[in-house]
């Protein structure tokens, strides 16, 4: 019996980093069981074991998407201090590599114009899933001594998403790359971050 209750987690988790796949690339609107179910190498049958619905689906995928960022996180930031682990996102987050990869990259860039357009459980699960995010850049910002972190996080997110999203639009890549450059040095000169 254990088996088949560590199987049926697995093949969800499966199917879940599917959808949060499929929904970075095409938005949640356009994702289809049938396409998740087939990239997972399970049948669309078998989907019904896991999930009542497409829309469970997609809360459950915003939800993962959020937990893959907050994995990234804690693998990149062992043993680092605030300001170095606040750095790094930054620099991560401002990057050509995260440009060039929203599929693997900061959910909040991905769902935010998709946002309006959810169901009330999918946008609760993409708001529950902000809060988490902005609660670990003001747990930094607080180690690190700024003032009114609250505000400041909210702040940073928004000029960090706005130039990420500038940046993906772009269609002169220099523009784009110059784009990133500047927006990073002005924030790491912000917060004192070298």
């Amino acid at each position: 019996m254990r088996y088949e209750s560590e199987h049926k987690a697995k093949i969800r988790e499966q199917i879940l980093k599917e959808a949060a796949k499929a929904i970075r690339i095409n938005g949640p609107e356009k994702v289809s069981v049938a396409g998740v179910m087939s990239q997972a190498g399970l049948t669309h049958g078998g989907f019904y074991a896991h999930f009542a619905s497409k829309e469970a689906l997609i809360e459950a995928a915003i939800g993962q998407m959020f937990d893959q960022s907050m994995a990234r996180w804690d693998r990149d930031n062992q043993d680092l201090n605030a300001r170095e682990q606040l750095a790094g996102y930054i620099d991560f987050y401002l990057s050509p590599w995260h440009r060039d990869n929203p599929s693997q990259g900061c959910p909040v860039a991905v769902l935010l114009t998709e946002a309006p357009r959810m169901t009330p459980p999918c946008r609760t699960a993409f708001a529950q899933g902000i809060g988490r995010l902005r609660g670990m850049v003001i747990g930094q910002l607080r180690e690190m001594g700024v003032d009114q972190p609250e505000t400041a996080a909210v702040a940073l997110s928004a000029e960090l998403m706005g130039t990420l999203s500038l940046a993906r639009c772009e269609p002169d890549p220099a523009m784009s790359d110059a784009l990133l450059v500047e927006a990073k040095k002005r924030i790491m000169a912000q917060l004192a971050l070298h």
